[in-house]
């Protein structure tokens, strides 16, 4: 019976934890820390972050306001912060309220550091320049949102990726993620009752990509996709044999002009576009 407090209290612990307090504390946008709390807390199924984010931190009037709401909701802290005194502010503070803080970047800076033999800017926000690269992000996005869905396919050749697949193998959102990654992306649809464009198949710059998905799969998400419009004309869209024979015309396709293929039915859009982005690079450093 002696340990049967003990036993209780770690099932508190454990009920306590599905939900915690997460503090996001960055000098910039805190995309960083955002993304590395989404990839951390994945890691621990059952436990749900309640996230506190606080963005543009960059004086000691908004750290101060920011160290009184982490004392309301204690959690953990994480942060991206380059001006010292105010890391120094943080770090004392959290410490008195036994709070777990981490910097995040840390590691990966001193790593570049060490190897580039070089010291750090410290220049806040540094990665949000209006520098060629933002300029290029921008070009990529206006370029894809104008030749997305087959749109201008005279116009294909100065594209870096041109994917290619059935109605619903996520083409759209694919091709907005890699252009938000710097890369103009246009993408064509395959019609049953249409040959592909002869524009597309001249191409010879950008990568072309050809997408799938398992037939059941599609016809699951087209069925949904319709809702209540039950129109007749619209059955063979949601058709699993028709959907059967989209995908066996499509990887004809795909094969006879030796495209590589990507299968999306348990892909996620980040998984598509990483795929994508490895294949861009390898022919890039060819």
């Amino acid at each position: 019976m002696a340990d049967a407090p003990m036993i209780d209290r770690r099932r508190a612990k454990r009920s306590v934890a599905s939900f915690f307090h997460v503090h996001l504390v960055s000098d910039s946008t805190g995309e960083t820390l955002n993304a590395m709390l989404k990839a951390t807390a994945s890691q621990y199924a059952g436990a749900t972050p309640l996230e506190h984010i606080y963005a543009l931190v960059r004086s000691r009037t908004m750290m101060e306001k920011t160290l009184a709401e982490i004392e309301a909701a204690p959690g953990l802290v994480l942060y991206t912060i380059i001006d010292p005194e105010l890391r120094r502010l943080l770090e004392i503070r959290c410490s008195e309220l036994q709070t777990p803080a981490v910097s995040v970047l840390d590691p990966l800076l001193d790593a570049f550091a060490d190897y580039l033999g070089v010291e750090q800017s410290l220049r806040t926000g540094a990665q949000h320049d209006l520098d060629e690269n933002y300029f290029k992000r921008i070009e990529a996005l206006d370029y894809t949102l104008s030749h997305d869905d087959g749109q201008m396919v005279w116009d294909l050749e100065p594209a870096d990726v041109v994917l290619v697949g059935v109605s619903r193998t996520s083409k759209t959102p694919t091709c907005m993620y890699l252009a938000n990654r710097g890369v103009k992306c246009a993408n064509v649809p395959l019609v049953p009752t249409a040959d592909p464009p002869e524009e597309l198949l001249n191409l010879r710059r950008p990568l072309i990509v050809g997408l799938v998905a398992a037939p059941e799969r599609l016809a699951q998400i087209r069925q949904s996709r319709l809702g209540g419009l039950n129109a007749d004309d619209l059955d063979e869209y949601s058709d699993l044999e028709v959907i059967r024979a989209e995908i066996l015309r499509a990887r004809r396709l795909y094969a006879r002009h030796r495209w590589p293929v990507i299968d999306v039915t348990r892909k996620s859009v980040e998984e598509t576009a990483a795929a994508i982005l490895t294949k861009l690079s390898a022919r890039q450093n060819r």
